[in-house]
């Protein structure tokens, strides 16, 4: 199962979203996000970050579920944090940190 961490995009000179896959193998690290419960997560799962991978539009599935708010705003963070994108002052510390 994936996340679609990319921004929609009807413009996009490629037919392509950037997914991070959701796993249930917490490592504990900067790079992962503990999702929240919902029905179609069988378990304690989690969007590995430092997975991302690029899927061409007509291999995706679904969606099955939507994400937003605090959740959405912790992808962001680890995001940032995996590419060293940081607001100005900020020493790059891993998120939750």
């Amino acid at each position: 199962m994936m996340m679609v961490v990319s921004r929609e995009d009807a413009a996009a000179p490629r037919a392509l979203a950037i997914c991070a896959p959701i796993t249930t193998a917490n490592r504990s690290s900067a790079y992962e996000v503990e999702l929240p419960t919902r029905a179609f997560l069988r378990e304690r799962s989690y969007v590995n970050i430092q997975g991302l991978q690029a899927i061409q539009h007509h291999e995706l599935k679904g969606p099955i579920g939507i994400f937003h708010g605090k959740i959405m705003e912790q992808i962001r963070d680890a995001l940032a944090y995996t590419f060293g994108i940081n607001q100005p002052g900020e020493q790059g510390d891993p998120p939750n940190a």
